[in-house]
């Protein structure tokens, strides 16, 4: 394997972003703290540019595109939210980007790629391989493809976020980062291991997809069938060959959450915090949830990822 990036990688990431990206804000709630007798931290990624922490990995890697190849144009595939943060970061970039999107991809999710000046190509999730299509499409067209975790790029521009966390908070007992295919929490461990290096680091991922546990535990990548559940964002079936190892070498372990308990965060969220989380970024109050006795006395952290979430779909899940 080529070498692994480092938190200087991070360092410059966010020197790249500086004046692209949003500072998000780190909020609090009385009602949280007393709740879990801790101190809680969360860092608000659903304020970030196009409504979550992928805009941080897709303007980094981007912005380090060659002349040539901004002319050709970047591919880029995703669920949603890696898919408008390539559109938007080729916007501002002057660059022409194709996103190869799941047909049953959030409209919200769509429609806002379309927006930003992506051209998109749908495809069946269940039955067809978004990884070939977007490879195709590069090798016919000369594109740039960019993946939505496995690259160095897009996974330092991801630990800029916990970067500013422990920046603006100081060191934290323990710190809990939603997990698809690991280039958020990779990144946020290389920002974590050189920033707060006692810090217990927690992956989170859906319990109807827990590849990366099962991927921790057994010391090799698992392979699953798209696992069936509310977190569009980490319905993804393994974790990268760059984020795995450093998963493997920095995270303190992977825990999951119920759809259900996704639920119940997202109407927490939205009614005592007056703030609007995607299922996807639910998965770290979820499982801290869990955790409450261990956590008593403690300063934590929780990555809420993004927002992008229809109404529609927000009020049926919250409301039913």
């Amino acid at each position: 394997m080529t070498q692994l990036p480092t938190y200087d990688d991070v360092v410059a990431a966010a020197t790249r972003l500086a004046g692209h990206a949003h500072k998000t804000p780190v909020l609090t709630s009385r009602t949280v703290d007393e709740e879990f007798g801790a101190q809680v931290f969360f860092k608000c990624e659903n304020y970030q540019r196009m409504g979550a922490f992928k805009f941080r990995g897709a303007f980094n890697a981007l912005s380090r595109f060659s002349p040539e190849q901004r002319r050709a144009g970047v591919v880029a595939f995703s669920s949603g939210n890696h898919a408008q943060a390539i559109a938007l970061s080729a916007r501002l970039l002057g660059m022409p980007a194709t996103i190869v999107m799941p047909q049953d991809a959030p409209a919200a999710k769509i429609a806002a790629t379309r927006g930003y000046g992506g051209r998109v190509v749908l495809y069946d999730r269940y039955t067809e391989d978004r990884e070939q299509i977007g490879r195709t499409l590069a090798e016919q067209h000369g594109l740039t493809l960019i993946p939505p975790y496995d690259h160095p790029d897009v996974l330092c521009g991801q630990g800029t976020a916990v970067k500013e966390l422990f920046e603006e908070v100081g060191p934290l007992d323990a710190l809990f980062v939603p997990l698809g295919g690991g280039g958020l929490l990779s990144g946020s461990a290389l920002s974590t291991r050189a920033l707060s290096p006692d810090c217990r680091l927690y992956g989170v991922e859906p319990e109807a997809g827990n590849d990366g546990q099962r991927s921790l535990r057994s010391g090799g990548i698992v392979h699953i069938d798209t696992p069936k559940t509310i977190a569009d964002g980490a319905q993804t079936q393994h974790l990268g060959q760059i984020t795995f190892a450093i998963i493997r070498r920095d995270v303190t372990d992977i825990l999951t959450a119920t759809d259900a308990e996704l639920v119940d965060c997202m109407g927490f969220f939205a009614s005592r915090m007056k703030t609007f989380v995607e299922p996807t970024g639910c998965l770290p109050l979820a499982a801290a949830r869990q955790r409450k006795a261990e956590l008593r006395g403690q300063r934590v952290g929780i990555l809420v990822s993004g927002g992008n979430v229809d109404l529609a779909r927000f009020a049926s899940l919250v409301g039913g």
